[in-house]
């Protein structure tokens, strides 16, 4: 329980931090803009690289990751199903299906996995799926769609076809299992400035975000994002731990310990990244952030009640 508390905490701290940079304009009306950008063009293709070049691959075929992939799939259908209905636009409703199904493992996910579940390591598949299969898929999409400039249709096709082999995240990602597959251990003068590098990506995403929040509106507040973002929420914070209970307990037979991991792993909220990604290609912002803070905050209550039913 004091994982899951801790875990939070800092995430808050941060944020908070970010905020007051914001109100006082330390770092000017472009300072969220170059933090996002210097996360996902270094810091974060350095932090991919240093933890997937250091993975056991053979975690991807365990059947807990099954259960994560299904649930994430369901989910971020679901939001795609709506989203389509409603006409939200492609760029809006992939941002909305990744904060609907996208796990905060890396930043509150190895925490709660070590401190909560006993084992950071449980949180290497999901590390490894979303980094491999999700993100590269969800940013093919919002490239091949022109999200930023609105011009990804006038691309040539053998460009669109290769945008996977030109994502920063992605090549990171390649180049990080790699290295794990062939067992080559980075060399010290090679790997360390690489992971100092990518230490910098958790706290530029968080305080871009609390930068962000400054002249927000409450979340979940009136306006055209106000459906996509309780959406996205229930979807995250409720329904996606409720399936993992289900397809764990129901069919694949698990209990005791091994169900706890998996609905608590499946209660993370959505990912800094996400926001991350939403202003890298311009296209809904406010639906990622307020899907993240609320996410948050309500994962923190379904986590404690998972540990206390479960647990």
């Amino acid at each position: 329980m004091q994982g899951v508390l801790s875990g939070f905490a800092v995430i808050a701290v941060v944020i908070a931090v970010g905020y007051l940079i914001g109100r006082r304009g330390h770092l000017g009306e472009n300072g969220p803009e170059v933090l996002t950008r210097l996360a996902f063009h270094v810091a974060t293709p350095a932090l991919l690289f240093t933890t997937l070049s250091r993975a056991d691959l053979s975690v991807i075929l365990s059947g807990r990751l099954l259960i994560t992939a299904l649930c994430t799939a369901a989910t971020a259908g679901a939001f795609v199903a709506v989203g389509a209905l409603r006409g939200w636009g492609v760029g809006r409703t992939t941002i909305g299906a990744l904060c609907s199904s996208y796990l905060n493992a890396g930043n509150l996910g190895i925490p709660i996995a070590a401190y909560v579940l006993g084992d950071a390591s449980l949180i290497a598949p999901v590390l490894l799926f979303q980094q491999i299969l999700v993100t590269p898929l969800a940013l093919t999409v919002l490239d091949l769609s022109g999200a930023e400039s609105g011009s990804g249709g006038k691309d040539p096709l053998w460009k669109r076809l290769t945008t996977p082999l030109r994502n920063p995240l992605a090549l990171s990602s390649l180049a990080g299992v790699t290295v794990a597959a062939t067992g080559w251990s980075v060399p010290g003068p090679l790997g360390d400035p690489v992971a100092l590098i990518g230490n910098m990506s958790i706290p530029a995403v968080l305080l871009a975000l609390g930068i962000s929040l400054c002249g927000s509106s409450l979340p979940g507040g009136p306006g055209p994002d106000r459906l996509p973002v309780l959406l996205s929420t229930a979807l995250k914070s409720v329904g996606q731990p409720l399936l993992a209970w289900f397809l764990a307990a129901e069919v694949f037979g698990l209990d005791g310990e091994p169900l706890l991991q998996v609905v608590v792993v499946a209660a993370l909220p959505a990912a800094q990244n996400m926001f991350t990604y939403a202003s890298r290609y311009q296209v809904g912002e406010r639906l990622a952030r307020e899907s993240i803070l609320l996410s948050t905050l309500a994962s923190a209550p379904v986590m404690v009640g998972v540990a206390a039913v479960l647990g």
